[in-house]
């Protein structure tokens, strides 16, 4: 090929390159998608965890929302107090604090408490038991089942397992929810943070019944219920619940209960 093909060649080469150059640049002006200064400004400010405990699917779609009015500045439970109110000087509002929460998982039937049917020893996951004979080797058909699934879910190595079950570590859980939706028994919820007394039993068993399977299930008598100064103790399908808004602390619950169901929760 002579000098003059392979010019031309270049020169061809070149100018289809210059005209798509030109066509991409018209169609990025023309189909250009305007991005929110305040949008982008708030996902900055998240923590970018993307756990979705605020609902939304990632920081990315919480930023939208709450440039949009449909999502409040502080509704990221992981940045909590100090990300609401940094996305609060960027809308120009005023922000409250919101009330922090941590995940609690409602059970104290450890290897030393709660019995067991039979030893297992196939797949280490919660959900798997629901495949195996009783839902499980423990006695207690409510309780937690202690594979870890909820320490797995958790981004933020919050949960561990400790004698056979769950325990949160109150500081550096962050509330996202994973760990909620991940136990399959539903035995993990987000309490307030100052909760001063929380039952740790989900059974829904009769008395009877719950003592055989652990020494420390609650079992409905409505001791702790009859004794609540004021009123926040309540048992539905024999199982205690405190309402945190009515509790005010002073631990009647905790001391009355006889199988010490209900834990007082002291802050570190």
């Amino acid at each position: 090929m002579s000098i003059w093909g392979i010019l031309l060649a270049a020169a061809i080469v070149g100018a289809v390159g210059v005209l798509i150059g030109l066509f991409l640049g018209m169609a990025g002006i023309k189909f250009k998608v305007e991005t929110d200064e305040k949008e982008e400004a708030i996902l900055a400010a998240l923590p970018g965890n993307n756990c979705g405990g605020c609902g939304f699917a990632g920081c990315a779609g919480l930023a939208a929302a709450i440039a949009k009015g449909e999502a409040p500045a502080n509704a990221c439970p992981v940045g909590g107090e100090p990300v609401g109110k940094a996305i609060g000087e960027i809308l120009g509002v005023q922000v409250e604090a919101g009330q922090r929460k941590v995940a609690f998982v409602h059970c104290q039937g450890d290897c030393e408490k709660a019995k067991k049917d039979y030893e297992y020893t196939g797949a280490q996951d919660c959900r798997m038991m629901a495949f195996v004979p009783g839902g499980g080797p423990k006695a207690c058909r409510h309780g937690c089942l202690g594979y870890g699934t909820c320490a797995k879910a958790c981004p933020f190595d919050a949960i561990h397992i400790e004698k056979g079950i769950a325990v949160v570590d109150r500081e550096k859980c962050r509330a996202c929810g994973k760990c909620v939706a991940a136990c399959p028994n539903h035995l993990i919820s987000l309490i307030p943070y100052d909760a001063k007394a929380v039952v740790a039993c989900r059974s829904t068993e009769k008395g009877p019944i719950t003592m055989k399977a652990c020494d420390t299930g609650c079992i409905g008598c409505g001791i702790c219920a009859k004794n609540c100064p004021a009123g926040a103790v309540t048992v539905e399908n024999f199982c205690a619940e405190i309402d945190q808004e009515k509790c005010v602390g002073c631990g009647v619950c905790a001391e009355k209960c006889p199988k010490k169901a209900i834990v007082r929760i002291e802050k570190v």
